[in-house]
């Protein structure tokens, strides 16, 4: 049996997601999410709730230049603000003022 990424090919959807994603995606058809077309919804579940197994799922799709570029982009607004220092810590970003992370300023 072939895998992506270390993960078998019965555990993914056809559009290469793993159905382990489910619980992070329970409103929207998992079989209908496409990884190129959702980069940004699939980044940030991942990042915020996935395990090392689909960390490393999304490191073999988006690789790390990617996902850092993600993390500077739109981490500190969509990411739990302590994954998403956690985040800063693992690739050696500088973790964004507070007061960045808010949507309401007062």
């Amino acid at each position: 049996m072939e895998s992506l990424h270390n993960l078998p090919v019965e555990n993914l959807t056809h559009s290469g997601m793993p159905r382990s994603l489910a619980p992070w995606f329970q409103e929207y058809d998992l079989e209908r999410l496409d990884p190129a077309l959702h980069a940004d919804l699939v980044l940030e579940r991942v990042l915020a709730y996935g395990d090392r197994q689909e960390l490393r799922w999304l490191f073999g799709i988006y690789g790390r230049v990617r996902v850092i570029g993600w993390l500077q982009r739109l981490g500190a607004r969509r990411l739990p603000w302590r994954r998403y220092n956690l985040w800063c810590v693992v690739f050696g970003l500088p973790p964004a003022p507070r007061e960045d992370n808010r949507i309401w300023p007062h």
